[in-house]
């Protein structure tokens, strides 16, 4: 009697599954959550991981690509910055707030995506911190993401499982920051499930704070219509006091900072009964 062969750890998918449109969705998925998590994907991971061949891998890239989410490499993909960031390249100011604790603020961001609940509404403020947790925001979550940031209205407007309302307002900062009276008319009737504060300082007493009046009369309207309150700062902003403030730092129920705070620098938030998260 003839042996049957062992089957591989792996079991490739059929050609109808793998070109079907719902298999083909969760690849993308899960190609696009990989890319979020480390910045590069291999095709032959891919395929190990995902189940279908490597031509298949190498056809859902192609389609991602074409859709502005990625960039093809030799035997991948890398993450894309979108395009409108590129005049700022040599714009030394702005780079140094980009690469300021790079690696701190991007694990802080995923911390921070990673707390969203699916068809909630959250409020992101201006930041390099804040623009990490969009960037993590998972796929199909259905969620609202209210903004007075022109950066993060943008790099969300591929997402077509995200709706983004941006509050208006006139373009104030370095950081793409809108503000004004309109902007904060824009609010008066909304309801925000979790708002995630970005902050210049953030001290025990004083609370977060930044070094703009406008920005911290409109991020304080904000904090004023959410129901939970979500700090992120890495840990060179800890007893930092900025001229303005955002809110008291006891409105906050989370804060989520790098493995670099102290236990000394964390204690007095914990003591008001605030979850410290160091990633």
């Amino acid at each position: 009697m003839e042996k049957r062969s062992k089957r591989k750890k792996t079991a490739k998918l059929e050609p109808e599954a793998e070109l079907s449109q719902t298999g083909q969705q969760q690849r993308f998925n899960a190609i696009l959550t990989g890319l979020q998590e480390s910045g590069s994907v291999a095709v032959d991971v891919l395929s190990d991981h995902l189940g279908v061949s490597v031509v298949t891998i190498r056809r859902d890239l192609d389609v991602l690509e074409q859709q502005g989410l990625l960039r093809r490499t030799h035997g991948g993909a890398v993450s894309i910055e979108p395009l409108f960031y590129e005049p700022f390249k040599k714009d030394r100011s702005f780079q140094e707030q980009v690469e300021r604790q790079a690696a701190e603020k991007r694990r802080i961001g995923r911390a921070a995506a990673a707390l969203i609940n699916p068809g909630e509404t959250i409020a992101i403020t201006p930041g390099t911190t804040t623009a990490e947790i969009i960037r993590g925001i998972p796929f199909n979550s259905k969620i609202t993401v209210v903004t007075n940031t022109a950066n993060i209205a943008m790099e969300l407007s591929k997402r077509k499982d995200v709706n983004v309302f941006v509050t208006g307002g006139h373009l104030h900062g370095d950081w793409f920051s809108l503000v004004g009276p309109s902007a904060i008319h824009s609010l008066e009737n909304m309801l925000i499930h979790t708002m995630f504060i970005g902050a210049d300082g953030i001290d025990a007493d004083w609370g977060l704070s930044c070094f703009s009046s406008d920005e911290a009369e409109l991020n304080g309207t904000m904090v004023r219509h959410a129901r939970r309150h979500i700090a992120v700062a890495d840990s060179t902003k800890f007893g930092v006091v900025a001229n303005w403030r955002i809110c008291q730092t006891s409105v906050l129920q989370t804060l989520i900072t790098d493995t670099d705070a102290t236990d000394e620098m964390i204690a007095t938030f914990q003591k008001l009964g605030i979850e410290v998260l160091r990633v």
